[in-house]
């Protein structure tokens, strides 16, 4: 221990022993009834405490060193993965208990800590095996963490070196700094299997269209067969092919082609016959599962008689593929089921007509009214509310497109706006157009060279009711234009094509919604699902409960009870075990229930089984690379020795200093009152008390 004065001066120290020196001398300085070797014991006891005292007022920093041997520490972690057992032959594999004979052997002077991973660390070293998943670089970066700044002298590895989760595991132990000794498990010969490593697809395909899957099939030990790959949908085989291998260790990315013939869920196995003496099968057959959606909407086309404009309409609208447009004359209207289709399309229709469809009127359902030299229209004025044309005469006027650059709906691209104003003139009605003001007006009319405000193409918004309104008829006539102007239809389809997609925005949104976050969980993995309440006005509502009971194939049932989150509702159900699941969840919001359905699945594992090679390349990288050495199961007694003759691996003296104010120091308080004590004892003896 030492003083450190800091911003003190050093010289209050003689100052403090003067200090005492004269009060005890003033203390003690006349004639007492003392004998002098008692009189010269007092003066020192006082002497000392008003020192001591003083020094406490002065506040000098006390500095105590303290030396703490941390022993090294050897951390042993070994993979308890599938890979391991599956794959490994005697002469490679641990034996059971070497992490105990191992801590044995290097004794007292190493602080030895187990651990077992797969997809985490764990606590302790285990033999089982059973881990689905592997991630050696996450192993590697929970030691590093949970072990910094400690003395960390070795780090023992054990593995195949086969991970199927995480990062290069290379490039985490570069992080670790001590030396890491690797144990090769499992066997680097390649022996006879065939498997599929990976497999690329988007997880959803729409109805009707072609999708492609990538698959990624090796054969080692195999040239000379031939693989036959088949994949089948829901139990039906609908691709099969051959592929020859041509080397030992032969790889090839096999692009296939399949349709998305039917809605929902579709389960596709894609698998690789087994050959004769192969080593594992387990690795031969992969299962993915495509949701194919049903996305195109379906858009009526209702007209009393033909014209060259519905070809057109329609050939515009299914530019998108979302779309798929039905044509019908109003007389046939009887063989329609109108609850089919998202939206429709009244094509310059006469008074008897629009009486037929006031059902359709009624509804909900978003209407694209289109005038031309046909139309009714007093019957066409009273059909909607966002354009009144008031005319006394049947002449027609010619109405070129002027496209109004405030219009924010959605947006056309600039090379359609500036063809559309450059295309002949539609046919309209002679007479005064007047928006409504509500509307939203896309293209005015342009009478010759005059810039009019009557709309040519309108919008609103009718009690929630998305309508269009198109005043002029000839979009044959801008189909044929832009094709000689510009070789292309792109500005009229995409000008019908954004006006449909606009009306038919949220025209189908279910009032009630089900779905989890996503179609196909793995084994373990926690199944989470939403679900969407919407009252009559298409507002997001959480009040009342939603229940859902999921079902798995072979009958066994799982209740739950949603949590509100938001608006709108979550569920965690946890894990289930490996099968398919239909679900279904119901709810009400006043006297109206609601029902909805659907389907998930919980896929198994099978990611050990894809790799039957160790890598003890990476293994051996590792260990150079942090100056430690990769060894082999039957070389395990010689890594106590290794750790033990390795100079950079000792016991590490950290040596502690700390400074404290006097004052906080025991010690000199206990002093202080025994020299009182024993002053005040000598004196009573001596009768001067």
């Amino acid at each position: 221990m030492s003083f450190n004065w800091g911003s003190v001066s050093g010289w209050w120290l003689p100052a403090c022993i003067v200090l005492g020196l004269l009060y005890a001398w003033l203390m003690y300085r006349k004639p007492v009834q003392l004998v002098k070797s008692m009189r010269n014991a007092l003066f020192a006891f006082r002497a000392l405490v008003v020192s001591f005292l003083a020094l406490l007022i002065v506040s000098p920093l006390v500095k105590s060193t303290t030396y703490q041997p941390q022993k090294p520490v050897i951390l042993i972690a070994q993979d308890n993965s599938q890979s391991v057992k599956l794959f490994s032959k005697s002469a490679f594999s641990l034996r059971k208990g070497w992490a105990d004979a191992l801590k044995k052997q290097l004794g007292d002077g190493y602080e030895v800590h187990e651990f077992h991973f797969d997809k985490d660390l764990k606590d302790s070293v285990s033999d089982t095996y059973d881990g689905r998943q592997t991630d050696i670089a996450n192993a590697l970066h929970q030691l590093n963490e949970r072990f910094v700044n400690r003395n960390i002298g070795a780090l023992v590895l054990a593995t195949d070196g086969l991970y199927n989760l995480g990062a290069d595991p290379q490039y985490e132990a570069s992080n670790i700094k001590t030396n890491i000794y690797t144990v090769a498990l499992g066997d680097t010969i390649p022996r006879r299997d065939l498997l599929i490593s990976n497999v690329n697809y988007n997880k959803t395909a729409f109805l009707g269209n072609d999708f492609e899957v990538e698959i990624l099939a090796e054969a080692y030990q195999s040239a000379g067969e031939s693989m036959r790959l088949t994949i089948t949908e829901d139990g039906r085989q609908v691709h099969q092919q051959n592929i020859a291998v041509t080397s030992a260790a032969f790889k090839k990315v096999i692009p296939v082609k399949l349709n998305a013939g039917k809605k929902g869920i579709r389960k596709f196995t894609i698998e690789l016959a087994p050959v004769k003496n192969e080593l594992s099968v387990q690795n031969n057959s992969e299962t993915i599962y495509i949701d194919v959606l049903d996305a195109r909407q379906k858009i009526l086309l209702l007209y009393d008689a033909p014209h060259p404009d519905l070809a057109v309409i329609k050939q515009g609208i299914e530019s998108n593929k979302n779309f798929e447009v039905k044509t019908s004359l109003v007389s046939d209207l009887s063989t329609i089921k109108l609850t089919d289709y998202s939206m429709a399309i009244f094509y310059q229709l006469s008074a008897g007509s629009y009486s037929k469809l006031q059902g359709l009127q009624q509804s909900k359902t978003p209407l694209w009214h289109i005038a031309g030299t046909q139309t009714n229209l007093p019957a066409f004025n009273n059909a909607q509310s966002a354009v009144k044309i008031n005319s006394s005469s049947p002449e027609v006027q010619e109405a070129f497109a002027q496209p109004v650059p405030t219009f924010s709906a959605f947006t056309l691209t600039d090379s359609s706006q500036n063809k559309l104003s450059k295309l002949p003139p539609l046919l309209a009605a002679f007479g005064n157009y007047t928006a409504a003001g509500t509307a939203s007006v896309l293209l005015k009319q342009k009478i010759g060279n005059v810039e009019t405000n009557y709309p040519l193409l309108a919008f609103n918004d009718d009690a929630g009711r998305k309508q269009a309104v198109l005043t002029g008829e000839g979009l044959w006539r801008w189909q044929l234009a832009e094709y000689r102007e510009f070789g292309n239809h792109h500005a009229v389809e995409e000008l019908l094509s954004q006006t449909v997609q606009y009306l038919t925005a949220n025209a189908n949104r279910q009032r009630f919604r089900v779905y989890s976050s996503k179609n196909v969980f793995d084994e373990g993995e926690n199944v989470l699902l939403n679900a969407e309440l919407y009252n009559e006005a298409l507002e997001l509502i959480n009040t009342p409960d939603v229940k859902i009971n999921l079902k798995s194939r072979a009958g066994k049932s799982y209740s739950f009870l949603f949590t509100r989150s938001g608006q709108s509702y979550q569920l965690n159900a946890g894990t289930l075990p490996v099968g398919e699941y239909t679900y279904s969840a119901t709810t009400s919001n006043g006297k109206q229930a609601f029902t909805a359905n659907g389907q998930l699945t919980i896929k198994q594992l099978n990611l050990e089984t894809r790799q039957s090679t160790a890598d003890h390349q990476l293994l051996r990288n590792i260990a150079a690379q942090s100056g430690g050495q990769m060894l082999l199961p039957s070389q395990i007694d010689q890594l106590a020795g290794l750790i033990r003759k390795n100079e950079n691996i000792k016991t590490v003296v950290y040596e502690d200093k700390r400074y404290s104010d006097l004052i906080d120091v025991k010690w000199v308080f206990v002093l202080i009152l025994l020299l009182l004590s024993a002053e005040w004892f000598l004196r009573k003896r001596e009768g001067e008390v």
